[in-house]
């Protein structure tokens, strides 16, 4: 496909970056172990996957900072020519993407629940027991891809663990894919040499680049069902989920909330 002049967008998260773990009870958040090294290994391999992109000619390339506080990176390593978006607050995920850009790469990505993924959550592990759309189980990855190819943008891209990896298989079956690590538990797992990891996203994204055709975007259809499971009652409680009608979810036990939204970024905006 032919990259040329078009943008591209990077959302780098931490949890699924090479030798990266957290601590139980409190994921990876600053003062946590792994932290400070996953901030500076998330930038190492984000800046792989952007000077891959343009050493083929891309011509602009904006890597997000979407992890937490949306704060974490050393923006001053990575090359100059990227754009950097950080900060929380905006409820925008992919902000200001539209039609233009080639595609999107999730760096540093987590599993949404599974039994033995290292990190594994969805938007905030410290919320959310599972988020659901048309009765299927999803993650921040299906939902941020869902929301770029609103636009039209495929993804191009994951790299994480062998289980996230896998979820992503499933959604993205045309993505490259890069394992950084075989997760053993929530805050275990077997990885590969950061520079190893650096290289194979490098690798994977000319792969993928050099494909004569780029992947079609992942959409889903609206309006569609959505079921959130929190964590705490009051969360369930003071949900303002709303269906098209304006209507409230309802709430089928006391963590639940369930109903249908009319848009992806509904999900966010309520």
């Amino acid at each position: 496909m032919d990259i040329s002049g078009k943008s591209f967008y990077i959302s780098v998260d931490l949890e699924g970056c090479a030798c990266t773990i957290g601590t139980p009870g409190q994921g990876l958040a600053a003062g946590t172990a792994g932290y400070e090294f996953a901030c500076l290994q998330g930038t190492r391999e984000a800046n792989a996957a952007a000077e891959a992109l343009l050493s083929l000619g891309a011509g602009e390339v904006w890597i997000w900072d979407s992890h937490g506080t949306g704060f974490n990176l050393r923006y001053d390593r990575l090359d100059s020519r990227c754009r950097i978006v950080l900060g929380a607050g905006s409820k925008k995920r992919f902000p200001g993407i539209d039609g233009s850009f080639g595609g999107v790469l999730f760096i540093g990505a987590h599993a949404h629940d599974a039994s033995d993924a290292t990190l594994c959550h969805v938007y905030s592990s410290a919320s959310y027991q599972y988020q659901r759309i048309n009765g299927a189980e999803v993650g921040e990855t299906e939902i941020d891809a869902a929301i770029a190819g609103k636009a039209g943008v495929p993804v191009l891209l994951v790299s994480s663990d062998d289980i996230c990896v896998s979820q992503a298989k499933n959604s993205f079956p045309d993505a490259g894919t890069v394992v950084t690590k075989k997760a053993l538990a929530w805050n275990s797992c077997i990885s590969l040499h950061p520079d190893k990891v650096c290289e194979m996203i490098s690798a994977e994204v000319k792969r993928v680049c050099a494909l004569p055709h780029p992947p079609k975007p992942f959409t889903i259809s609206e309006p569609f069902d959505y079921e959130v499971r929190f964590k705490r009652i009051e969360a369930a409680q003071s949900c303002s989920l709303r269906n098209p009608d304006n209507t409230p979810f309802s709430r089928p036990d006391a963590y639940t909330r369930c109903g249908r939204l009319a848009r992806v970024e509904d999900i966010f905006e309520f």
